[in-house]
């Protein structure tokens, strides 16, 4: 029996079911795989020391300091050093924890998980799929439907309001805009 296993029976807790990374290899990804490429040099030009703490050193803000912690608007929440879009404030909840926290992703795929065993215990890590950014950790105490919480720290993610991608215009509406204005509408 693992000490980590071990660790539960004592405690009485339920233990999280521990996970390998998601390449087929079952290896970690490292900085230099990810389809984005980012320099060291230009992240820490571009982001906030805090922002680079957290996403390049695997660093923790505060809790109950982050810009997103109380925030409601609508909208979708983005990897701040790539802009991979992550999260949509439907499925945000205030979980008490101090962090910014989600039940589901905007798609599965937008996130990679790794077991974390810093600081003694074991977690599940997320980073973002594209540029490796860490992002926070899961948790599987969340709400229905999907039982998860994505606990993310402000510091990682970026802000898009619902208001600035509806006012986007898609290629459709570029096409449908052009058709109206030559007078002719397409059924």
């Amino acid at each position: 029996m693992s000490g980590f296993n071990l660790l539960h029976l004592i405690t009485k807790s339920q233990p999280v079911a521990q996970r390998s990374c998601s390449l087929p290899s079952g290896l970690c990804r490292t900085k230099k795989t990810w389809p984005v490429s980012v320099s060291q040099e230009e992240l820490k030009n571009r982001l906030t020391p805090l922002q680079y703490h957290v996403t390049q050193e695997k660093g923790t803000e505060s809790a109950f300091t982050g810009e997103f912690t109380y925030h409601e608007d609508e909208g979708t929440y983005t990897c701040v050093v790539c802009g991979t879009p992550l999260f949509s404030s439907n499925v945000k909840f205030d979980s008490g924890s101090g962090w910014p926290s989600f039940f589901d992703l905007m798609k599965e795929e937008s996130v990679t998980l790794a077991d974390d065993f810093s600081y003694g215990m074991h977690r599940v890590e997320t980073t973002c799929s594209q540029c490796g950014a860490h992002l926070g950790h899961l948790f599987d105490d969340g709400p229905k439907p999907t039982g998860k919480r994505y606990c993310i720290n402000s510091a990682s993610l970026a802000f898009q309001p619902k208001s600035a991608i509806s006012s986007t215009p898609t290629a459709d509406s570029k096409a449908a805009n052009s058709s109206l204005s030559d007078g002719k509408a397409e059924l």
